[in-house]
């Protein structure tokens, strides 16, 4: 029915180019920002070993280091979740799952870098919530799960 409306598909056209230019300027700029903080975490963490040798014992260094592992993690499942994969629908679950491990990703980040002196039970109950809200969600989106052709090690058939 839309393919009948002059110029349509034109316009189709045009908006998937100009999608797929959004597309590559955001993943170089992903690339940079994922880029840069690896190098902070290499300079952090050989400035750890260097002042500090193989037996860090401050949680401070070891939270702020953590902290920055989980944000060159998210950068790159960002950089996942806007690729476009030839054989995927746009609107599919990938993306969906995708979003939601980026969101359990930082909520775990934040509890590794909160400062447990000056949190309070609220902060905590809301992030805790996100959290199992998240892993909720993802559980519910999961691929569905292919029947073995055999029995399953370890369970017993059902009579």
């Amino acid at each position: 029915m839309m393919t009948r409306l002059p110029g349509f598909l034109q316009m189709a056209r045009l908006f998937d180019l100009f999608e797929e230019v959004v597309m590559l300027v955001l993943t170089l700029l992903i690339v940079v920002i994922a880029g840069t903080s690896l190098v902070h975490v290499v300079v952090a963490v050989g400035r750890m070993l260097v002042t500090s040798g193989l037996n860090p014992t401050s949680p401070e260094t070891l939270q702020g280091i953590f902290g920055m592992f989980f944000t060159v993690l998210i950068a790159l499942e960002f950089k996942h979740s806007i690729l476009v994969l030839p054989d995927a629908q746009p609107h599919s679950l990938i993306r969906m799952r995708s979003v939601l491990l980026i969101g359990m990703l930082a909520t775990v980040r934040k509890f590794i870098v909160i400062d447990l002196k000056e949190v309070d039970v609220m902060e905590l109950l809301a992030l805790s919530a996100a959290t199992l809200s998240l892993g909720i969600v993802y559980w519910l989106v999961r691929p569905p799960v292919a029947q073995a052709a055999g029995p399953v090690p370890g369970h017993e058939p059902e009579a």
